[in-house]
């Protein structure tokens, strides 16, 4: 069975009368690259700064290890963090910047020196080891703030949105570099972000965070294919949420009526019941059909070439607009806008969702 490194149970946090967290419950396992993702505002470094220390809870409990953490400053937790800010001494060279800490540790010069050529070495910085932060472009000062972060062997490392500074390009590469840094160090890593790419393509699991409430905990194919409620499928990629009226619902399927009257059978998420309700389907797994074919019909009213795929939209004749998600390649036939079209869902593609 593998371990738990960092177990929340029913923690809550205010501050006066505001709620910043509500009664969260997390385990997150040993070795594991875990993600808290959710728009600004909606607790998530407040849960991290929570687990190192910063924050006091207000109710529940933190352990780490099995050892309850909630009384213990943030120097006694064997946790390290990586700010959005990677707040490097600018008049010391990268060695001296990562060897500080260990210094401060109490350990002899000899020994941290040595562990600095190690850490050095994983973020492949050793060739810039005598250089000043000012002489390093930021991707290199994200990774020296990272090495000076990992150098005491911290049990676990929280990451508060460390990439958020770089450019797109680089965000990439970085994104690759942690994930390996990650796999051969056995660190448990708990990231912070708010972009959806970076939680999908980086993460073993992710909370998904709104308004001080965990939403949705799972893997990134999880979150994406069965999202719980409308929240998760509306932050996570792009969804179409479709009205319907929900007639029956059982053994976690749902019967459905859709915008033109057709009666319709999809999975349910747990929770979801009968009455008023939205159905969640993903772009690229609605098909465009011949008039009068398919389970919807409507008028085209935009098509957004995108390079590798194309993106149409068309209008119910209730108004609700559903986008198409169009792989490009060679012989792709798309309704002219304006012209008439039947939309046909992938089998298993729809969900009925949690309101």
């Amino acid at each position: 069975m593998t371990e738990i490194a960092i177990n929340i149970q029913n923690m809550t946090k205010r501050y006066g009368s505001f709620v910043a967290l509500k009664n969260v419950s997390l385990s997150i396992k040993d070795n594991e690259f875990f993600t808290l993702l959710g728009p600004s505002g909606c607790g998530k470094t407040t849960l991290l700064r929570t687990i190192a220390g910063f924050e006091n809870i207000s109710e529940g409990a933190i352990k780490l290890y099995g050892e309850d953490i909630a009384e213990l400053p943030p120097n006694k937790r064997p946790v390290n963090t990586v700010f959005q800010q990677y707040a490097l001494f600018p008049h010391m060279d990268v060695t001296t910047n990562v060897m500080f800490g260990l210094l401060q540790l109490g350990q002899d010069r000899a020994t941290a020196s040595a562990r600095v050529t190690e850490v050095l070495d994983l973020v492949q910085l050793t060739q810039f080891a005598n250089r000043l932060p000012s002489q390093l472009s930021g991707g290199q000062q994200q990774r020296v703030a990272l090495a000076r972060a990992l150098a005491p062997k911290p049990k676990v490392l929280l990451l508060d949105e460390p990439l958020s500074a770089l450019d797109l390009k680089l965000r990439q590469a970085v994104r690759q570099e942690l994930q390996q840094i990650q796999q051969e160090t056995g660190i448990t890593f708990v990231f912070v972000t708010h972009d959806q790419e970076e939680a999908l393509t980086m993460s073993d699991r992710i909370a998904v965070i709104a308004d001080g409430v965990v939403q949705q905990v799972g893997s990134a194919r999880d979150i994406y294919e069965a999202p719980l409620n409308k929240f998760v499928a509306d932050f996570i990629g792009e969804t179409n949420l479709i009205d319907v009226v929900v007639t029956d619902v059982s053994q976690g399927n749902a019967t459905c009526i859709l915008p033109g009257g057709e009666k319709f059978t999809c999975p349910a998420a747990a929770g979801a019941v009968a009455g008023s309700g939205h159905l969640s389907v993903r772009p690229e797994r609605v098909t465009l059909t011949k008039p009068g074919k398919g389970l919807l019909q409507g008028i085209t009213t935009r098509q957004v070439y995108l390079g590798t795929d194309m993106h149409v939209d068309v209008r119910l004749d209730d108004g609700e607009i559903i986008t198409v998600r169009v792989q490009n390649s060679e012989g792709m036939i798309i309704p002219e806008t304006g012209a008439i079209a039947g939309l046909e869902f992938e089998t298993g593609a729809a969900r009925l969702l949690v309101d």
